[in-house]
């Protein structure tokens, strides 16, 4: 069941993407327009996540310092992400972001929860960093130039996970309210997304209150951008729900990176820009890297573990 809810947040990812692209065609992009993004986004989140919670906040201060730290990450790999794509290509800036977003967690199941290392994570693992790998396209410009916004996109989107995990993980006592009830992964979702409209509120009144100088909301801007908000929510949500339930992250986010690959290469087939040979034959490295995952330990089970 947690696998199809993993499969189920990985549709919605994809679906994110469509519907991101529908909000930047609308308004355009810039620093205070993904500002204004992620308020929306994290505002209709938290209502949605608010229902699921049973209306209900939880907090702890473990719970608070952690939805703390996973906002200011975002809103940094916002920033970074903006200043990546103004100097390189997209490819670029997806290959280092889905990277980080695999890689930081899969080793942290591994060195730092006892997650088994075992021969079909590491096929896995290959097959989904070569499928990445054969999107990237050759850029113009000086060689290496804002590698450092790379490395900081590989860093913050890859922490985003890490930082599930960590709540996920944590002993209980640490999520205890003084009621003796336990903080859920959705009153931990509530919370960070509360944090987000909080911190993006507080950005956009002391730093960009000047008005006229983006493209200004419309009805459809508005509805697209609370779709987009309430589905990663939710599927955000669905992941730390499935780490708390016992999977390895070892094992959910090779899943979630060569799943929203297909999902978004699936999507594009209906757009305007399709896909080419490259990226088909990425995504079929993909879905063999998440098969492997599946069907090696079956085949093979004496390589079950290498430790």
């Amino acid at each position: 069941m947690y696998y199809a809810l993993i499969v189920l947040s990985v549709i919605m990812f994809g679906g994110c993407f469509a519907l991101n692209d529908q909000y930047r065609q609308e308004r355009g992009s810039g620093i205070k327009i993904s500002l204004q993004l992620s308020l929306i986004t994290a505002l209709s989140g938290l209502i949605v996540l608010w229902i699921i919670n049973g209306f209900a906040i939880q907090f702890t201060p473990f719970t608070l310092l952690i939805s703390l730290i996973a906002t200011v990450n975002s809103l940094l790999s916002y920033f970074c992400a903006l200043k990546a794509l103004g100097i390189s290509n997209l490819s670029v800036y997806s290959l280092f972001s889905m990277l980080g977003g695999m890689l930081l967690p899969f080793f942290q199941g591994i060195f730092f929860y006892g997650e088994k290392f075992t021969f079909a994570k590491i096929v896995c693992l290959a097959l989904i960093c070569g499928a990445l790998l054969l999107t990237l396209k050759k850029q113009g410009g000086g060689k290496g130039k804002g590698m450092i916004y790379y490395i900081a996109i590989f860093t913050f989107n890859g922490m985003s996970g890490v930082l599930s995990k960590l709540f996920a993980s944590a002993p209980t006592e640490w999520k205890t309210m003084p009621s003796g009830e336990v903080v859920s992964s959705a009153g931990y979702s509530v919370l960070t997304a509360m944090c987000t409209v909080i911190l993006s509120a507080a950005i956009l009144l002391l730093f960009f209150r000047k008005k006229g100088d983006v493209l200004p909301h419309t009805p459809k801007s508005i509805i697209v951008g609370s779709l987009s908000g309430s589905v990663n929510k939710v599927a955000n949500w669905i992941l730390v729900f499935s780490l708390a339930q016992g999977i390895d992250s070892s094992v959910q986010y090779p899943m979630v990176t060569g799943g929203t690959m297909i999902v978004s290469t699936v999507i594009s087939l209906f757009s305007k820009n399709k896909p080419e040979k490259r990226q088909l034959v990425s995504i079929a490295l993909a879905f063999l890297g998440m098969l492997a995952l599946f069907v090696l330990p079956i085949l093979f089970p004496e390589f079950n573990e290498f430790y």
